[in-house]
């Protein structure tokens, strides 16, 4: 999971670890707290598979005015001098053509399982780099995994008698009804979308064979139909 979100975040843009460690934060939820401790080597793994490389980027030193004097000129330069030695460099990531490949088949490959919801969101956040067709296998699956979860909720609720167990079965159920509601309405979305795009290249299909010439229905060249005519 690491490793897919560090590269899907890398394809927006480069970024400084302490900036990838706050959108991780973001894209796995707050309460999965990814460390520097797990980050930082992660970061390594891809970097030896030459799916991600670093760059060091330097502060640029601040520009000193010139004085008109030898003590003043050799006073800018031990500044700049110090300047640029002292600024601190921030090792910036980015993907490579390499990482590319390795985030289509890590997302690729997660998307056929739907039963872990840590995993599905992590997928749905990049399910923009899917193929329509494998976006909507993808949250088909997942409301196959719901339907079949809220039925087997549903039997819990029923058998629990204690109160509080019972009220946190009851909680499941009711977000697995809700999770059910807002799949239903994404693959009602993906379909229409793709009834759209079907739409869209029929009427370019027909209108390319509308501004073509008319071929002659015999198949014939226009010495070969006078000749059929005297005929």
């Amino acid at each position: 999971m690491l490793e897919l979100a560090i590269l899907g975040l890398l394809k927006e843009k480069e970024m400084h670890g302490y900036e990838l460690k706050k959108r991780l934060a973001e894209t796995l939820g707050i309460a999965t707290g990814v460390s520097f401790g797990s980050l930082y080597p992660a970061l390594r793994r891809l970097e030896s598979a030459g799916a991600v490389k670093a760059v060091e980027a330097r502060e640029a030193a601040p520009a000193v005015p010139l004085s008109g004097s030898l003590g003043g000129e050799l006073a800018a330069l031990r500044a700049r001098t110090v300047g640029v030695r002292s600024s601190r460099g921030k090792k910036v990531y980015g993907i490579t053509e390499r990482g590319q490949e390795l985030f289509a088949e890590l997302l690729e490959a997660g998307s056929q399982s739907s039963d872990d919801d840590r995993t599905f969101n992590l997928r749905l956040a990049f399910a923009r780099y899917l193929p329509p067709d494998a976006r909507l296998g993808m949250l088909e699956r997942r409301r196959s995994y719901l339907l079949e979860r809220r039925i087997q909720l549903r039997a819990r609720v029923a058998q629990v008698r204690d109160t509080y167990m019972r009220s946190l079965v009851e909680h499941d159920h009711e977000s697995a009804e809700h999770d059910l509601g807002w799949i239903e309405r994404l693959i009602e979305r993906e379909r229409a979308a793709a009834a759209e795009a079907g739409a869209a290249d029929g009427l370019q299909a027909v209108d390319k064979t509308e501004g073509s010439p008319n071929p002659d229905p015999a198949g014939l060249r226009p010495g070969e139909i006078q000749e059929d005519s005297r005929r």
